[in-house]
């Protein structure tokens, strides 16, 4: 039987969003002439509010039109790791990484399960010391370029929790205690799946859901 911490990441190990300023890294140092098409970028997000598309759409608007339609994994390698390293040095918060630490230490199985997408998640993931990444998948195409296009279900909502319990049934381990962080209401279905939910630096929704439900909040700085 394996205890697993589960951690969300943006806004909860960072401190700022991280999905759009890794469109704009990347079309910044591969293709700068796409931040002409920022404006579309605008009209795409202000869709969504008038939830024309959702969260998904919007994802793979905004791919297409910062990243491309698609792009081999090699094309991506070096931005993944340049901006892998920027989150490192500016964009994670202090008790994020003290608290790695301490789910390490007490033997448990440090996961990350984000909205975000996986192929960029994953390497912050692995920098950070966790053991897992539960993320967004963009299809791998016959041509084995990364397509602009979502794999599955994007992962927010009710979908992280329905990606969470496919990941552990895949993993063939066994689910003992489950500790999950998340800045977000969002997230409400993993928090009550898990064991041990705590609502870390929680906007004002959260909190009040923390507070009812009885949930511990932390404040990572």
């Amino acid at each position: 039987m394996t205890d697993f911490a589960i951690y969300d990441m943006d806004r909860t190990v960072t401190r700022r969003a991280t999905y759009t300023p890794f469109l704009l890294h990347c079309a910044t140092r591969r293709a700068p002439w796409r931040l002409l098409l920022l404006p579309l970028v605008a009209l795409s997000m202000l869709a969504y509010v008038a939830k024309l598309i959702d969260r998904g759409r919007l994802k793979e608007i905004n791919h297409r039109l910062l990243l491309g339609h698609n792009r081999h994994p090699a094309e991506l390698k070096p931005l993944v790791d340049s901006f892998a390293q920027a989150v490192l040095e500016t964009n994670v918060r202090p008790g994020a990484r003290a608290a790695i630490a301490r789910d390490k230490a007490e033997g448990r199985r440090v996961v990350m399960a984000t909205a975000s997408y996986r192929f960029y998640a994953r390497e912050i993931a692995e920098q950070l010391g966790f053991d897992d990444c539960i993320g967004t998948n963009s299809i791998l195409g016959l041509d084995e370029r990364v397509h602009a296009k979502i794999d599955g279900q994007n992962c927010y909502g009710p979908a992280k929790l329905v990606m969470v319990e496919q990941w552990l049934a895949e993993s063939g381990l066994e689910r003992g205690h489950v500790r999950f962080y998340s800045d977000h209401a969002s997230d409400a279905p993993v928090f009550e799946w898990s064991d041990e939910p705590v609502a870390v630096n929680p906007h004002d929704r959260l909190r009040k859901l923390a507070a009812a439900r009885k949930w511990r909040t932390e404040d990572w700085g």
